[in-house]
């Protein structure tokens, strides 16, 4: 039960968020389909991968894809003034996804009796594949890979899961609640990893 709840929170959060962000790079509506459902699949896919399942098992969540699909469709419909206002919740539905997909992804490896390493990346990768997948599609630079703090929060949930201080419904519920608070956090106070700039000071692309 747990991993269907949290599959079908994930699949809708993360269909929105594609949604969204499809239509703000104006895409038409194939486009914002395709990219809804590529985001609500896409980590999914590559998680798959990660621990050697056929990618093929997708097309077995019949279900999901209706979900996916519907979730699209009342966002491509939603009226123009109200969904300026939902636009702003688009990081909070991200986060969401985020969580779920990465609380369930963990979860799926560890029942398959895989080692920590891949239990903490079945987490990254299922939580922010869809996401790095959307970006990518809508040629913007993945969330992942810049210096926002995205992704170590679901390998948290993944190492977490993978030593086993997590292993209850109840502590999986409790796990997602906390990823999401954490997510949400970092993009409040703008909590962000360190990095380094091989631009030089007062060098912009302009002056190439």
């Amino acid at each position: 039960m747990t991993w269907e709840v949290l599959n079908i929170i994930g699949t809708i959060a993360f269909a929105i968020s594609g949604a969204i962000v499809a239509m703000e790079e104006e895409y038409d509506i194939l486009g914002v389909y395709i990219l809804g459902l590529t985001t609500a699949f896409g980590g999914g896919a590559v998680r798959n991968l990660l621990i050697g399942l056929p990618i093929s098992d997708l097309w077995n969540q019949g279900p999901l894809f209706l979900i996916a699909i519907g979730a699209v469709t009342v966002v491509f419909l939603y009226p123009f003034g109200a969904l300026k206002q939902w636009k702003k919740w688009g990081t909070f539905t991200d986060a969401i996804g985020l969580s779920a997909f990465a609380v369930q992804g963990a979860f799926y490896a560890t029942t398959m009796n895989h080692p920590i390493s891949a239990v903490i990346m079945a987490a990254l990768l299922t939580g922010s594949g869809g996401g790095v997948i959307r970006d990518l599609l809508a040629g913007r630079k993945p969330i992942l890979l810049r210096g926002d703090i995205y992704g170590v929060w679901a390998m948290l949930a993944g190492l977490l899961i993978g030593l086993g201080f997590v292993n209850h419904s109840w502590g999986l519920y409790v796990l997602f609640v906390l990823i999401v608070i954490l997510r949400m956090l970092t993009v409040y106070y703008k909590w962000s990893l360190p990095y380094r700039s091989l631009k030089e000071e007062g060098f912009s692309r302009k002056e190439r």
